[in-house]
């Protein structure tokens, strides 16, 4: 383990919002940013030093990427897994491979978080006819959701089975094929823990975030929240043991199920900087995306605890026609992802508010 030198260079698969924030912060902390994207004029392209605009199945222009970056990491985890291993052959990649396959299938990720982890997660079972959904639903009840094992976020890729009658409808509706099936929790909340695990092994973890969606979509985060159940000592220990069981190097996301009683159940990791982590970048804290560049850079990490409890608020679509009106709150930070069309349902910012002391 070696710290890289300043103005050494950083490549980041994925030329997004976090991509973008990414490459802010590998900036502020003296290193220069190099995005790998297959768009051109992407909102964290803009922001760098450099871009190379291909395809990620083009192995040629993946290694002439990579030889030019120091190391290199990625802001979301639908790349290609071939992408990651190819590129990491001939530069250092965190989080490495074996994260991204992990969380790249849900049947995979929740084995894992099970057998490897020692994280409690819902009764699940592989789905490849309808017999063994109706096995499934027979056995752990309904309701249940039946996902599709990759691919899909904010809702996408799954369907509510309610009842043994859902099962031909939702077994059709999602292809049929490369399907799980999980029971359904009575969850009292959901939140998530942030955390970041450097090269050393030494983890940092921000306190509990408390999540509220809409539409299948994260709407807002708060942080530090509301502890009545004393969960977050336990929280916290199921996601250092995530990460050593990993081997993780960065920052991550992992989704909690709150339900009565103070149980925990993991929904699902995000090995990558993190929705509802935003908050940090105004908590008075070391913020997610600096963690992350720390972590793989070899730098030691920062402080996680924060100055000011935060709301944080995604801004959608034509909500972020809004963003001059919203910073005039002087406790208001917006983030304007600089994406060039507005589209109903896409993530445009995000806006901070400061609510209080923690």
């Amino acid at each position: 383990m070696t710290k890289l030198p300043k103005g050494a260079t950083i490549g980041i698969f994925g030329g997004g919002q976090l991509g973008r924030m990414l490459g802010q912060a590998a900036r502020t902390l003296g290193y220069k940013a190099h995005i790998f994207d297959p768009f051109d004029d992407t909102p964290a392209g803009r922001i760098a030093d450099t871009q190379t605009t291909a395809a990620y199945e083009d192995k040629r222009a993946v290694e002439a990427f990579a030889a030019r970056c120091d190391v290199l990491t990625y802001e979301f985890e639908n790349i290609p897994l071939e992408t990651i291993k190819c590129a990491a052959s001939i530069t250092p990649a965190f989080p490495d491979a074996t994260a991204l396959h992990t969380s790249h299938d849900r049947l995979v990720e929740k084995t894992f978080l099970s057998d490897k982890a020692d994280a409690p997660v819902v009764d699940f079972a592989p789905i490849e006819s309808m017999h063994s959904l109706s096995e499934f639903v027979r056995e752990f009840g309904a309701p249940a959701v039946l996902k599709t094992r990759r691919f899909g976020y904010d809702g996408k890729g799954q369907v509510k089975i309610t009842s043994a009658r859902d099962v031909k409808a939702g077994f059709a509706r999602l292809g049929g094929t490369d399907l799980i099936a999980e029971s359904f929790v009575p969850f009292v909340r959901e939140f998530s823990i942030i955390a970041t695990r450097g090269q050393d092994g030494e983890i940092a973890c921000y306190p509990l975030t408390e999540n509220v969606h809409k539409h299948h979509r994260l709407h807002t985060s708060i942080a530090p929240t509301n502890d009545p159940q004393n969960i977050e000592p336990e929280a916290q220990t199921i996601t250092r043991r995530i990460l050593q069981a990993l081997n993780y190097v960065g920052t991550m996301g992992v989704e909690f199920f709150e339900l009565e009683g103070g149980k925990l159940i993991v929904n699902e990791i995000a090995p990558r900087v993190h929705n509802s982590g935003h908050w940090t970048m105004d908590g008075g804290c070391v913020d997610q995306f600096e963690q992350h560049i720390r972590a793989i850079t070899a730098m030691e990490l920062g402080i996680t605890k924060p100055k000011y409890v935060v709301k944080m608020t995604n801004l959608i679509g034509d909500e972020i026609l809004q963003a001059d009106e919203l910073a005039r709150n002087p406790n208001s930070f917006v983030h304007n992802y600089d994406k060039r069309d507005i589209k109903p349902g896409r993530k445009m910012g995000h806006m901070n508010e400061i609510i209080g002391d923690a």
